[in-house]
């Protein structure tokens, strides 16, 4: 009931479409009230429960009054707008009539004239005064009909009348010059005043019906001058009431309106009282009622372990929000985040492997941690507030620096003996340039991380290049198999077979034919230290599958594997595109042949009555569409599978940027001002490095390294398992309808 008073008096719509607009009381007259915010549920709620439930006798008589004064003014504005079609039809209409009555009383007189002069000659003046006596007081039988309609369809009426009649009419309009008010839908139209004179009463009977299809409106107007005047003014006259009428009404409605309002007023915030109310309502129709406890009950779900407590993992939070940026999980999927958590930052650390530049990071994320309660009660910029938000993020993505960075052992670009000293020396004790002279391994490989004799040295740009790109390979067919194990989980998870024999198996046979072959290579070659050219192998693996290797043979039979790798990957693109869309379409034809089938059996029901949810589900099958989906889903993983692994490629270019970069910065800026005497000149070339590492390297670099982490999550590992067409899960709160309202 108070939804509807709501509706009635503020003229906003439904309650439960939209929240009513508090201008329209501030219009009629009523104070705006101050919003309120309400961090107990429970409370706000008992609260609404007084305001509305408190007084519903009140509340019945303003509604009902509201419903009365709405029923009134419709009615009388309804007559208002059809008197002022009658004056206009009046206006015009009058004229039509008193320019055809002075254009047939001149051609009487000259008729009477000539008819006059010929029974002079012929001696019959008698009888000619008696005939023109008769004619002139005698009813000729003409009639008229006057009314108004839309010019819109104004040659269409025309038409229709002249088909009706067979032309026995004549037609006479004239445009209303304004736009007029319609009385049926209120809205301002441009309308044609018209008058139809015909002869008959079945003519008249066509012409009304033609008027009452086309929608137009008549109305009687009289032949003589004095009567068309009379009602003229008496149509003034009432114009004239109702407008003191409707006026008065409403002046009565805002007096409604604004007791109405003070008693919400008084009720404190009536606007944010319906909202809340209605959001809780809202969320209760989410739940089942229980018939038998009489209570409504809701349905979660927790893991075992997790009853008695609340977990809230921020690091686990913060890369979900990070992750569903783009698309949000369906029901029951897989979730991305709980293996990003470790892969994301380790794939950012690949790219940003400095450990120099990791400590920084780490500072920067323990004072946002540290601080956390005083950073999040105040209002921080846009940057400060998206840093703060996964400073769990950035506290992994700097511990994932660090340890790369000591596996690369780069310290802001300067390596370090951190491990035990070299395993290469000078082949000469007294030599003075090692780097240009050569070394020699003297003791056991580094035990940690990259040696710091490669630093400087004419292999160090060759060496890490083939480290980080075979890396970057590894790396890549890793995480996208792991990405295809997800979607077999998936499949298994929710009993789906076909997805688990012509998708995951041949996707799986796919890519380790190739690119698993490849990994396997690569670990081959760093374990035995063979020379092997990896690059010829794989090219001829398609070229020549039955060529000799020769010196590129990394292991016995290995041009065996590879043709049957070969013939693996060539028959597990068909394998993925045809079975699927096949047995889908048989499953389908036997399930509702069979439905079919029970249907004509029986007797008493007939085969048109199969229930319109089965005709829905058997129409909504089309195999075609369903055959090019599978197409294209295998297409995108055909090609995807040499994209994707060459986009992990991104790994070895972007670390080798940040190593070269921080190598310029070092020896241009530092080293450079560091080798001049004066102080001035050695503080400049410090703040410069600085800005220039801190700007450049932990800023545009991080924030580089952090996207492209993102986009290998997104498309590389995410595209083999993931859907991602749900939507979010929002909580009840009454936050955020205020943050909507906003």
């Amino acid at each position: 009931m108070l939804y509807a008073l709501l509706d009635l008096a503020f003229g906003c719509g439904p309650i439960g479409g939209q929240a009513f607009d508090l201008s329209v009381i501030e219009s009629r007259g009523l104070a705006r009230v101050s919003r309120l915010s309400c961090s107990d549920p429970v409370a706000c709620l008992s609260d609404c429960k007084t305001c509305f439930v408190g007084s519903p006798g009140k509340t019945g008589e303003h509604e009902h009054e509201l419903l009365e004064m709405n029923t009134n003014s419709d009615k009388l504005q309804q007559t208002y707008n059809e008197l002022l079609e009658f004056k206009l039809v009046l206006t015009k209409a009058g004229g039509i009539l008193a320019s055809s009555h002075n254009h047939a009383a001149s051609a009487d007189r000259e008729l009477d004239e000539d008819m006059y002069q010929k029974a002079v000659d012929e001696g019959n003046t008698y009888l000619l005064e008696q005939g023109v006596h008769q004619s002139s007081n005698g009813n000729s039988g003409v009639r008229f009909v006057s009314g108004i309609i839309l010019k819109s369809k104004a040659l269409a009426f025309e038409r229709m009348l002249f088909r009706a009649t067979r032309g026995n009419m004549l037609f006479n309009q004239a445009p209303a010059g304004e736009p007029v008010t319609d009385p049926i839908s209120g809205e301002e139209v441009e309308k044609t005043v018209f008058v139809v004179f015909f002869s008959g009463e079945q003519a008249k009977a066509k012409i009304l019906k033609i008027c009452d299809s086309f929608g137009a409106s008549c109305y009687p107007v009289p032949e003589e001058m004095v009567k068309q005047r009379q009602i003229f003014h008496e149509v003034s006259a009432r114009l004239s009431d109702l407008e003191v009428t409707l006026d008065a009404g409403i002046q009565h409605r805002n007096r409604a309106l604004e007791s109405v309002g003070s008693q919400f007023v008084e009720m404190d915030n009536h606007g944010n009282q319906v909202k809340k109310e209605k959001a809780v309502y809202d969320t209760l129709n989410m739940l089942n009622f229980d018939v038998t406890k009489k209570c409504l009950v809701g349905e979660g779900w927790c893991p075992i372990f997790a009853k008695s407590q609340s977990l809230h993992d921020l690091c686990h939070s913060e890369l979900t929000m990070i992750l569903y940026s783009c698309s949000v999980a369906r029901y029951q999927e897989a979730n991305p985040a709980v293996y990003s958590v470790i892969t994301f930052p380790f794939l950012f650390a690949v790219m940003f492997g400095d450990w120099g530049h990791g400590i920084c990071l780490l500072l920067g994320a323990l004072v946002l941690i540290l601080r956390e309660k005083k950073l999040s009660s105040q209002k921080l910029g846009s940057f400060m507030e998206m840093a703060f938000g996964g400073r769990y993020v950035i506290l992994l993505m700097a511990l994932f620096s660090i340890y790369c960075g000591l596996i690369y052992n780069e310290f802001f670009s300067v390596p370090f003996h951190i491990f035990g000293k070299s395993a290469y020396e000078c082949r000469e004790k007294s030599c003075s340039d090692a780097h240009t002279l050569g070394l020699i391994k003297v003791r056991d490989p580094y035990p940690f991380g990259v040696d710091p004799s490669w630093r400087g040295s004419r292999s160090e740009l060759p060496f890490l290049n083939s480290l980080k790109m075979k890396m970057s390979i590894l790396m890549g067919v890793a995480q996208m198999n792991l990405g295809i194990l997800l979607s077999y989980f998936d499949a298994r998870f929710h009993g789906n077979v076909l997805d688990i024999r012509y998708q995951f198996i041949p996707q799986m046979i796919f890519l380790n034919s190739l690119f698993g072959y490849l990994a396997l290579l690569i670990l081959i070659k760093w374990c035995t230290g063979s020379q092997a050219d990896l690059y010829h192998v794989m090219i001829y693996m398609f070229l020549d599958p039955a060529g000799d290797l020769g010196e590129n043979q990394l292991f016995w039979g290995q041009k065996e594997l590879q043709i049957l790798l070969l013939l693996l990957a060539l028959v597990a693109v068909p394998w993925m595109l045809f079975p699927k869309p096949f047995i889908l379409k048989k499953l389908h034809k036997e399930r509702f042949q069979g439905h079919t089938y029970r249907f004509l059996g029986t007797s008493e029901m007939d085969p048109d009555s199969e229930p319109d949810s089965a005709r829905a589900r058997h129409d909504d099958f089309n195999f075609s569409e369903i055959f090019v989906h599978q197409m294209i889903h295998s297409i995108e993983f055909v090609l995807g599978a040499v994209s994707n692994t060459a986009s992990y490629l991104r790994l070895w270019a972007l670390s080798l940027a940040h190593s070269e970069l921080s190598t310029v910065f070092y020896e241009k800026l530092l080293v450079l001002a560091w080798g001049y005497d004066s102080l001035i000149v050695r503080l400049v070339g410090l703040v410069v490095f600085a800005f220039a590492t801190g700007f450049i390297l932990l800023g545009m670099e991080s924030l580089s390294a952090f996207l492209h982490a993102l986009r290998l999550h997104w498309v590389e590992f995410m595209n083999k398992f993931y859907h991602g067409d749900g939507y979010k899960f929002k909580p009840f709160s009454f936050a955020l309808l205020a943050d909507d309202e906003d």
